[in-house]
């Protein structure tokens, strides 16, 4: 690993070392989460969903400190990024007309919608930091993830059809509303692979090192992904019971695993990191996707 931190350039060196801004945003994070719990949770195990809703919100809050800090949009994807867009306005159409997915304490009355839509306004944002202010330091070769027979821009096309496909044919009924319940569907299918293009162009950079606070954001959204589906899995009868089968639940959580297993050496890399104290560095023969 030191021998990969000397071939770097200074100034990537500086972007990938461990910094206070990386405890700080944390800390933050940490006492937000436990003040929101206080004040809004009524105790009620389904505030895991609206913990998982601000786990995403973390994620795109520390990726735009990432790059206004830096000046840089380096290991990024775009593709990613489209995805996510997808995901949290799919999300909005189905939790602002019904209340079938939405968390069962108080938090559910108006902090859950109020936080995907700062989810959706962040990674907005994110992608307007990345496509006009620092376009010049996208990666956008190495962004390559769905590069076949189609424009680079549309990559992300190869993940949402099937998940949209997928989302018409098993979806809950928790919403009594196709519409409602195929874009809550489509956009958990979406999320287990929105993630993808970021997995796919970790691998293809030389260095293999990644940015921290890409590495932390990327972290946050896999976390979210395990702490949402210890609810599902607590709430399999919920999924099956509506839809009068029990396949509809049973493929809602395997699309949830398959996010958290596709991110397996992921975590692993990640955790390797913290514990030496280094930066997160994946080899191009981990094989994360």
């Amino acid at each position: 690993m030191k021998k990969v931190m000397e071939l770097l350039p200074e100034s990537m060196r500086q972007m990938v070392k461990p910094s206070s801004t990386v405890v700080a945003a944390w800390g933050i994070f940490f006492f937000c989460s436990l003040l929101v719990y206080k004040l809004l949770s009524d105790g009620d195990f389904s505030f895991l969903l609206t913990y998982a809703a601000v786990c995403r919100c973390f994620a795109f809050v520390i990726l735009n400190i990432k790059m206004y800090t830096s000046n840089s949009a380096s290991s990024v994807s775009l593709k990613t990024l489209e995805a996510y867009v997808c995901v949290f306005f799919l999300r909005l159409i189905s939790i602002m007309r019904h209340e079938g997915y939405l968390p069962y304490d108080s938090s559910g009355d108006w902090f859950y919608h109020f936080v995907e839509s700062a989810s959706l306004c962040g990674v907005c944002v994110s992608i307007y930091l990345l496509y006009f202010r620092f376009r010049g330091t996208y990666d956008e070769s190495q962004d390559c993830f769905g590069n076949l027979h189609i424009p680079s821009f549309l990559g992300v096309l190869y993940v949402v059809v099937p998940c949209f496909l997928l989302s018409c044919l098993f979806h809950p009924n928790l919403n009594k509303d196709w519409l409602s319940d195929v874009s809550w569907t489509f956009s958990m299918y979406l999320e287990s692979c929105a993630i993808l293009p970021q997995l796919y162009m970790f691998q293809r950079q030389s260095s293999g090192v990644v940015e921290v606070l890409v590495s932390h954001s990327v972290f946050a959204l896999g976390f979210a992904r395990v702490v949402e589906m210890a609810f599902w899995m607590s709430s399999f009868h919920e999924l099956t019971s509506h839809s009068g089968s029990k396949l509809v639940g049973y493929v809602v959580l395997i699309a949830q695993f398959a996010h958290v297993a596709l991110m397996g050496d992921f975590f692993y890399f990640y955790f390797v990191s913290l514990q030496k104290g280094t930066p997160l560095h994946i080899p191009t023969s981990a094989g994360i996707v």
